[in-house]
């Protein structure tokens, strides 16, 4: 009796799957939520880490993947073409990584805050370059063009100095 109910409920399972399967539910899903496949173990390793079940040190995946998975989401939302400008965050994923395990463990080797710091600078940097080739540049020289003016005419009439 009880193989019986065990074997209608897996036909019974594998006849929704197939029929879902046929409705494209699993395309849809495999198309507009695989950045999750990314997301999710970056943010299990953070959990894990900060429930004393894996060393410090998986901060560094865990940090990388979390980025990567919200790169990935960003631009499987809104276009693939944002990759031209975004991929700086390939190295800021694992700057935030190394810069994760750097700041959680003090047996950490000499190297990694200062390797982190310099891979964040340098993803921040090249952020500000991709920014400057889109319309970036426009807000930019406004700003510049506001400042001056506030410099020239703003501050007032007075000796003033910095």
């Amino acid at each position: 009796m009880k193989n019986e109910k065990a074997i209608g409920i897996f036909i019974l399972v594998a006849g929704i799957i197939i029929l879902l399967g046929k409705f494209g539910v699993f395309g849809f899903i495999g198309r507009h939520f695989w950045p999750l496949l990314i997301l999710l173990p970056g943010i299990a390793l953070h959990a894990c880490y900060y429930a004393r079940l894996t060393p410090s040190w998986s901060l560094v995946p865990a940090g990388t993947l979390t980025i990567y998975g919200l790169l990935f989401g960003i631009t499987n939302t809104w276009g693939g073409g944002l990759m031209s400008s975004l991929w700086p965050a390939f190295l800021l994923g694992l700057a935030i990584g190394l810069l994760e395990y750097a700041l959680a463990d003090h047996r950490r080797p000499a190297l990694v805050l200062p390797v982190a710091l310099g891979v964040g600078v340098l993803s921040i940097i090249f952020f500000g370059f991709t920014l400057l080739h889109t319309g970036i540049i426009y807000v930019l020289a406004v700003l510049l063009i506001v400042g001056g003016m506030w410099l020239l005419f703003g501050r007032g009439r007075q000796g003033r100095g910095w």
